[in-house]
C-alpha cells in the first residue's frame, strides 16, 4: 500500500481540523457524569482536603502516563482500536482492542438511559415536579421501579422510553456527520457552554446559607486517611473513570488527528483540565449540599452522596429549598446532558470506528450497524421498570472488572510481550514538547500496572465477600442470578467475543505503510 493510498484511507475515516479540536473532543470525553457526581463524594469519603494528595499522585503516576500510551498507539498506527493493536503487534494481540470495544458498546447502551433521565429532570426543575420527597418520586412516579427481586420485567414506561429514544437519535445523527462536523464541531461548541454553565451554579451555589459548611466538610484534610490503602485506590480507580482511559477513546481520536501534533502536550492540557473540571464540580456540588444540611439541620454528612443519588434525589431536594431553585436545577442537569452527550458520542464511536475499520464500511452505514442494535438494547433494558437495577449492576462491574482489568492487560502485553514502548515513546519523542523517553516507559511497564493491579484484587476481594447491592433495603443484596448475569456475564462475556471478534479477516490491508511525520506536512 503507498503512502499516497494509505492518506487517502485517513482522509476518508475523518480528521479533526486541528489540534484544538481534538483537545476539546477529548475533553469532552473525559468529562462526563463521572466528574459531577462521583468525584466529589469519593473526595470527600477518603480524606477531604487530604485527597488531593493521592489523587495527584495517580493522575502522575497512572492517569496520563496511560492517556498517553493511548496517544501513542492512535497516532502512531493511524487506526481504531482494534487496528492499533493489530499495527502494534500483530493478530494476537487484536483481541485487546476487540475487549474495549465491547465495553464501551455495553457503556453506551446504560450511559444513554441516564442521560435521558437528565433530560427529563431539565424540564422538572422547572415547575418541581418531584414535589416535597423526591427520592419517593424518583423510584416511584419516575422509573416505577419494580422490586430486585421481581427480576427483569417487559412493563414500560412511557417516561423512560420517549426520552430515550430522543437521545439515541441525537447522538447516531451527531456521529453520522463525521469526525469533524460532527464530533469535533459538538465538542467545540459543547465544552465551553459546559464550563460556563457549571462556574454559573458554582457562583451561585457558593451565595448559598450554608455553602462554606459544605465547603469545609469537602475540603477539611484527614491526614490520617493517607495510610489506609483504601483511599489510594480509591485515588487511582478515580483518576481511569474519570479520563476515560481503558476504552480505547483516546486510542481512536488521537488517530484523527495531524502526524505533527504535539500529543505530549496536548495530554497534559487534557489530563490537567479534566481534574480542575472535577475540583470545580466538587465546590459547586458539596456548597449545595451545606445548604441542604443546614436547611435540614443536619451534618452534611448526613446529606452527601454520590452517583444517581445525588443527581436525582440530592439535587432535587436542594432545588426545593433553595432561592432560585429551578435556575439551579437548569444549570445542574443542563451540565449533566452536556457532559453525558459528548462523552456517549465519544464512547459510541470507539465501536463505530472499529467496524469501519474492520469492514471498509461508510461513515452512514458504520453509524446504522453499531447504532441499531445499540439502541434496541437500550430500549429494551432501560425503558422498564427494572431498568434501574440492571443499570447498576453492569455498571459496577464493566467499570471495576471491565475497563481496569483491559487496561492492566494491555500494558503488561505491550511493555513485555511485544515490547512496543521503546518505539511508542519515541513516537511521542518525535513531535511532542514534553519528551517521555525513560520515565514514561517505567511507569507503564511497572508503576501503572501494578498500583491498578492492587485496585483490583482489592474490589475483587469487596466484591466477593459481600454481594453487590446490600444495603438496609436489601440485606442480602441483588439476586444472585442478576449479579451473574448482568454483572460477572456481562463483563466475562465481553472478553469472550472479542476473541471471536479478532478471529474475523480484516477487509483492509491492515499493514502499516504511512508517511512519517517528516514527510507529512499537516
Amino acid at each position: 500500500m503507498s503512502p499516497q493510498s494509505q492518506t487517502e484511507i485517513e482522509k476518508k475515516r475523518g480528521t479533526f481540523s486541528s489540534r484544538r479540536v481534538f483537545i476539546f473532543a477529548a475533553i469532552g470525553s473525559a468529562v462526563g457524569l463521572g466528574n459531577i457526581w462521583r468525584f466529589p463524594y469519593v473526595a470527600y469519603e477518603n480524606g477531604g482536603g487530604a485527597f488531593i494528595l493521592p489523587y495527584l499522585i495517580a493522575l502522575l503516576t497512572a492517569g496520563i502516563p496511560f492517556l498517553l500510551l493511548e496517544y501513542a498507539l492512535g497516532h502512531r498506527t493511524r487506526g481504531s482500536a482494534p487496528l492499533a493493536f493489530e499495527r502494534t503487534g500483530g493478530r494476537k494481540i487484536e483481541w485487546l482492542g476487540w475487549w474495549q470495544v465491547g465495553i464501551c458498546f455495553v457503556i453506551a447502551v446504560y450511559y444513554a438511559a441516564i442521560l435521558a433521565w437528565a433530560v427529563r429532570y431539565t424540564l422538572f426543575s422547572v415547575d418541581k415536579k418531584w414535589g416535597a420527597k423526591p427520592g419517593d418520586f424518583f423510584g416511584g412516579e419516575f422509573l416505577k421501579a419494580t422490586p430486585a427481586t421481581d427480576g427483569v420485567t417487559t412493563n414500560v414506561v412511557a417516561g423512560l422510553l420517549i426520552p430515550l429514544i430522543i437521545v439515541w437519535l441525537a447522538v447516531l445523527l451527531i456521529l453520522a456527520f463525521g469526525v469533524q462536523k460532527g464530533i469535533g464541531s459538538t465538542a467545540v461548541v459543547f465544552i465551553p457552554v459546559l464550563i460556563l454553565a457549571f462556574l454559573l451554579l458554582v457562583v451561585r451555589s457558593l451565595f448559598l446559607d450554608g455553602a462554606m459548611d459544605g465547603l469545609s466538610a469537602l475540603f477539611t484534610p484527614n491526614w490520617s486517611a493517607l495510610s489506609d490503602t483504601g483511599v489510594w485506590a480509591a485515588a487511582y480507580g478515580q483518576i481511569f473513570f474519570s479520563l476515560s482511559i481503558g476504552f480505547g477513546i483516546m486510542i481512536t481520536y488521537s488517530s484523527y488527528v495531524g502526524r505533527k501534533t504535539d500529543m505530549t502536550g496536548s495530554g497534559m492540557v487534557v489530563g490537567f483540565a479534566n481534574s480542575g473540571f472535577e475540583l470545580l464540580c466538587g465546590i459547586g456540588v458539596f456548597s449545595a449540599l451545606g445548604f441542604m444540611a443546614q436547611a435540614q439541620g443536619v451534618a452534611v454528612g448526613d446529606v452527601a452522596d454520590g452517583g444517581i443519588g445525588l443527581a436525582f434525589i440530592a439535587f432535587p431536594a436542594i432545588i426545593n429549598e433553595a432561592p432560585g431553585g429551578a435556575l439551579i436545577g437548569l444549570l445542574f442537569f443542563g451540565s449533566l446532558i452536556l457532559a453525558g452527550l459528548t462523552s456517549l458520542i465519544s464512547i459510541l464511536e470507539v465501536v463505530i470506528s472499529a467496524i469501519r475499520d474492520k469492514f471498509e464500511l461508510s461513515r452512514i452505514v458504520a453509524t446504522l450497524a453499531v447504532g441499531v442494535p445499540a439502541t434496541v438494547i437500550s430500549l429494551l433494558f432501560f425503558s422498564t421498570t427494572s431498568a434501574l437495577h440492571v443499570l447498576d449492576i453492569a455498571d459496577n462491574f464493566i467499570n471495576k472488572f471491565g475497563i481496569l482489568l483491559v487496561a492492566v492487560v494491555s500494558m503488561i502485553v505491550l511493555a513485555w510481550i511485544v515490547r512496543a514502548l521503546p518505539s511508542l515513546a519515541g513516537h511521542l519523542d518525535s513531535t511532542g514538547s514534553i519528551k517521555v523517553r525513560g520515565w514514561w516507559v517505567v511507569m507503564v511497564a511497572a508503576v501503572t500496572p501494578a498500583a491498578l493491579t492492587f485496585v483490583l484484587v482489592k474490589e475483587f476481594i469487596d466484591t466477593i465477600n459481600t454481594r453487590y447491592g446490600t444495603s438496609e433495603g436489601m440485606p442480602d443484596g441483588y439476586p444472585l442470578w442478576m449479579v451473574n448475569t448482568f454483572g460477572w456475564g456481562v463483563a466475562g462475556s465481553v472478553i469472550v467475543i472479542a476473541i471471536l471478534a479478532a478471529l474475523v479477516p480484516w477487509r483492509r490491508d491492515t499493514n502499516l505503510n504511512v508517511p512519517t511525520y517528516e514527510e507529512v506536512d499537516q
